[in-house]
């Protein structure tokens, strides 16, 4: 089920699922430990004896947010219940906390009592072992806690009260009207959830093991009138950290914290706001969207994510919440282009610490900086076998080098340059076969197959020619040289055995067998588009043009929804065996990358037109919030896999960067 709604800090974040329920919650970082482990945190309506969860399928929903913010705009109703909500759910931009205000309208002309109900199944640490959940009475709010992990959730409602706090906003009460406190999944107990379907808790104030809890706020609306409730979840590494936030919540008021928050996304967007040219509205929409939401997946300690969406582990048992070198190069590079380079420093700080002393990078690493799972082997016909995708290792020089053309900080790069320039570069110009010059073979960047891969090749060229012009700008230039030479090795090796003259076109893969022979993969692949993208060739290039006119003939869905798939016969998902009409599901990136070409070979503005027709695609079969996923369904267009998938947003703002220089260049 695709995540609608990522809302986040770089430390804390939540996602909401199509049907308006909390299905993530990461804290402290982005992608690590999520205290919900994928299970549903329930939102329930009680009026006149009816009661409802919001995935009931009888409600009316639109999940959006607020215009150019991290703030939501939830609207939904229900016949049944004859009352509308509108929610607006935000994580304050500073403080580890989760706010939603509810706004209530009664449809009806008698007045009536609503009673909101939140429940929440906390996975402390990613498990349910050991977790306590207890009502505390003097601030009227339930905490969960587990070793150094800490949530209060609390709420506030029109009127005052004697027990109010002094200190308490003027005119509000804060509290819980109802709570309880129970065990879930254990003695066939399903949680506290069911408790609250007939409109009332029990009350019990405290459970320790497997537990979750749900809590109550109550309104009484007149008729045809609306009032207004809050609920947030305070996070934190003790109970005076999560007390604190809560008392400053009910000081100052919730609405502060929202409020601040919109104008801080407002003042992020607006800092870099390009002129959007002649593109659509919809396309100048979905690029703001793309870049909030592209920061709810970036953990503040400089790891960028590629996907949150939990969703993906009851398949696999494993998840996208990981840092993969290349994405996270590729989305830096896409935040380099929009002008957003301080969030890119942290990013390639973190690469420098996780680089080994080889000089290499591995696989994919989690938030925190430690090694993530892999499935690529340490051995191989007996013998070790280094398990890398190179193309992750040079695409951070590539994109590092473009980082420092566009903000020349020297202070910047002068420890990166020996601590991770030189030492990747070095690895590199070593990982080579003596012969052909090619890079030894890696695994690809679809994580599926071993050879010498011409998007990887195009990648260490470009990651090898970065390190040349690092070399060269602090005057090492005998070592530039060096790396001029390597590239220039890699080329030559791509033209000789990537280069298929009775293909009339590039191919994605050769291997080479014990007798020196090649053996070829003639695979039609969008990520061939790399061959250019990276600067070994030319996007005019008549090699180039033929390779990419037929990834762009055979590869292109031929169905109603369109775009492109990442090769011929993909079986990732697959939807269709009919693959001479669908040769796989399309994929956003593999769909912008034909657009990024038209682009670079455009000569006057109306060539860019094909281009704005992609982006337009985009945004017609992303989510109405903006979230694009991995891929789509090809008869259908619904989201497949994991959704928001990071890339896709990179790329897309990528596209749009490169779009507009090229329109600013070209002639009316």
């Amino acid at each position: 089920m695709p995540r609608d709604l990522p809302i986040g800090n770089g430390s804390l974040l939540v996602n909401f699922d199509c049907t308006y329920q909390l299905r993530d919650l990461y804290w402290p970082h982005v992608g690590l430990e999520n205290h919900t482990k994928g299970q549903p945190f329930r939102f329930g309506v009680w009026v006149e004896g009816r009661f409802k969860w919001v995935d009931d399928p009888g409600w009316t929903r639109r999940l959006c947010y607020q215009e150019e913010t991290l703030v939501t705009q939830v609207q939904l109703s229900h016949p049944e219940l004859e009352l509308e909500l509108v929610c607006h759910d935000a994580v304050d931009f500073h403080e580890n906390l989760y706010l939603r205000r509810i706004d209530v309208n009664n449809q009806t002309d008698r007045p009536r009592e609503v009673r909101l109900f939140f429940h929440h199944d906390l996975h402390i640490s990613s498990h349910e072992v050991g977790d306590t959940a207890y009502y505390e009475p003097e601030r009227r709010a339930v905490y969960h806690y587990k070793g150094a992990r800490w949530f209060l959730i609390n709420g506030a409602t029109p009127g005052k009260r004697p027990e109010d706090a002094a200190d308490s906003v003027a005119g509000w009460h804060v509290g819980l009207q109802q709570w309880a406190c129970g065990h879930k999944g254990v003695s066939g107990l399903q949680g506290t959830w069911r408790d609250a379907e007939d409109g009332l808790l029990s009350g019990n104030p405290i459970a320790q093991g497997s537990v979750d809890s749900t809590v109550a706020v109550h309104l009484t609306l007149p008729p045809q009138t609306t009032q207004t409730a809050y609920y947030w979840l305070a996070v934190g590494n003790s109970f005076e950290e999560v007390t604190r936030l809560n008392r400053s919540v009910r000081h100052r008021g919730p609405w502060h914290f929202l409020s601040r928050t919109a104008s801080y996304w407002h003042l992020w967007l607006d800092v870099h706001r390009p002129d959007f040219a002649d593109l659509p509205a919809e396309v100048s929409r979905l690029y703001l969207a793309s870049l909030l939401i592209l920061r709810t997946q970036i953990d503040n300690g400089g790891a960028i994510i590629a996907a949150n969406d939990s969703d993906i582990a009851s398949a696999v048992r494993d998840t996208y919440s990981y840092m993969w070198p290349r994405d996270g190069a590729l989305v830096a590079h896409s935040l380099t282009l929009a002008g957003y380079l301080p969030i890119t420093q942290t990013f390639f700080n973190f690469c420098r610490d996780i680089l080994s002393k080889e000089g290499y990078l591995l696989h994919k690493y989690n938030p925190d900086g430690t090694l993530a799972s892999s499935w690529h082997p340490w051995v191989r016909e007996g013998h070790k076998d280094l398990p890398i995708q190179e193309d992750e290792t040079a695409l951070v020089l590539w994109a590092l080098w473009n980082h420092f053309e566009q903000g020349k900080d020297v202070e910047y790069i002068k420890p990166l340059y020996r601590s991770l320039i030189v030492r990747a570069a070095d690895f590199m110009i070593g990982y080579r076969d003596k012969k052909t010059g090619l890079p030894l073979p890696s695994y690809d960047l679809w994580e599926e197959r071993r050879g010498v891969l011409a998007f990887t090749t195009a990648a260490v060229w470009a990651g090898l020619t970065a390190a040349a012009n690092f070399a060269q700008a602090f005057g090492e230039m005998k070592l530039g040289e060096q790396y001029v030479a390597a590239a220039a090795e890699i080329k030559a090796g791509v033209e000789s055995v990537l280069y298929r003259p009775e293909r009339d076109r590039f191919i994605r893969m050769a291997n080479q067998k014990p007798d020196g022979s090649w053996e070829f993969d003639e695979t039609l692949d969008a990520s061939m588009f790399g061959l250019w993208y990276f600067g070994m060739f030319a996007p005019n290039d008549p090699r180039i043009v033929r390779t990419m006119k037929a990834i762009r003939e055979r590869l292109w869905i031929k169905t109603g929804v369109g775009g492109v798939a990442r090769y011929e016969n993909d079986y990732y998902h697959q939807q269709s065996r009919d693959v001479a009409n669908v040769p796989g599901n399309p994929w956003f990136i593999c769909t912008l990358w034909s657009a990024q070409w038209t682009i670079a070979t455009a000569m006057t503005r109306s060539d860019l037109k094909p281009a704005v027709e992609v982006l337009s695609w985009c945004a017609e079969h992303g989510l109405a919030s903006g979230v694009l996923a991995e891929q789509v369904h090809p008869e259908t267009h619904a989201p497949l896999s994991v959704s928001p998938l990071t890339w896709s947003h990179a790329t897309f703002v990528a596209t749009v960067q490169e779009y507009l220089a090229k329109w600013r260049a070209l002639p009316r």
